[in-house]
């Protein structure tokens, strides 16, 4: 299970992203986690995911 914090999800979520998973996308299939979700949590401390650096920024 994932944080619920936004602040606090979007640590985990970097971690995950930098030493686990090749893309969001990857995570979320693997976890069964709604990407969806993920992105709106943390749109609303506003932060994006970045393709290309592969971390919410």
């Amino acid at each position: 299970m994932i944080p619920k914090d936004p602040a606090m999800l979007l640590s985990y979520i970097n971690l995950k992203l930098r030493d686990y998973y090749p893309s969001l996308e990857a995570f979320c299939e693997d976890t069964d986690e709604d990407l969806e979700t993920i992105l709106n949590q943390l749109k609303q401390i506003d932060y994006y995911y970045d393709q290309e650096k592969n971390q919410f920024v």
